[in-house]
């Protein structure tokens, strides 16, 4: 009887240890459906067709934390949840900041490890871009990327269906604050509030600036306009959807 006890603890405990090395390794996913344009090219999706008066607010975090906590404050106090699309060599380099964005509630995206021009790449070199960035940010904070912002807003067909086959929506946006070119708040406020409308991913980046200023002004006045500011898994259409060939994505089935 002793024997058989000590042999059940032992193979208890080589279960329990196959098990927590199983939940380290990347889940399996499923390929996502891809919309094809007439003329055969894949599009990522730049905005969304809604009648909702919902907008989403993206940040793209590649250099520099100064500004990030002024950031999540405004946020914050205005208990708005957006999406921060981390670059796994910033990610490596700030990892507080990225259990910060994290724990503040905020959805994070992929955007890449090294930050490269994608469609220099091959299959294997896209695949792995996106896999090392992810197990970082799944390490650090337990949440599974499925979103992907290309670097530089660059694609080619190549990219947009080796992320989809890793389980990811590629995404860009439909306006650009241009707040990396150092644009003043003002000026960031004017492009932005001139151009948002329903279905609208809007760009910004966590160490510009101007940005702080801007989305102090921006978020109450698109909530006093009546918008919901949501992170962009939440604007995106679930089930059938297509893309049309200027990247708007709408529900059910289409041709383009």
């Amino acid at each position: 009887m002793r024997v058989f006890v000590f042999r059940v603890k032992w193979w208890y405990l080589w279960f329990v240890l196959i098990i927590a090395f199983l939940s380290l390794l990347p889940q399996v996913r499923t390929p996502l459906i891809i919309s094809v344009t007439s003329r055969g090219r894949l599009i990522p999706i730049y905005d969304v067709k809604t009648t909702a008066k919902e907008v989403a607010i993206s940040f793209d975090a590649t250099w520099g934390t100064e500004l990030t906590d002024e950031i999540l404050e405004i946020l914050r106090n205005h208990k708005i949840i957006t999406t921060f699309f981390l670059a796994g060599y910033w990610v490596d380099k700030h990892p507080d900041y990225v259990v910060k964005i994290a724990t503040a509630g905020h959805e994070i995206g992929n955007h890449s490890f090294s930050h490269p021009h994608m469609n220099s790449l091959d299959e294997k070199g896209i695949a792995y871009e996106l896999q090392r960035n992810e197990s970082l940010i799944f390490d650090l904070t337990g949440q599974r990327t499925t979103l992907f912002r290309p670097p530089f807003g660059e694609y080619n067909n190549q990219v947009i269906s080796t992320a989809s086959a890793l389980g990811y929506h590629t995404i860009q946006w439909s306006v650009d604050s241009l707040d990396w070119k150092n644009l003043t708040s003002n000026q960031i406020y004017d492009r932005v509030m001139g151009q948002i409308k329903s279905g609208s991913i809007v760009l910004f980046h966590n160490a510009a600036p101007g940005t702080p200023g801007a989305i102090r002004r921006i978020v109450p006045d698109l909530l006093k306009a009546g918008y919901t500011i949501v992170p962009i898994s939440k604007l995106l259409h679930q089930g059938d959807y297509y893309i049309d060939h200027a990247g708007t994505q709408h529900p059910g089935k289409g041709v383009n």
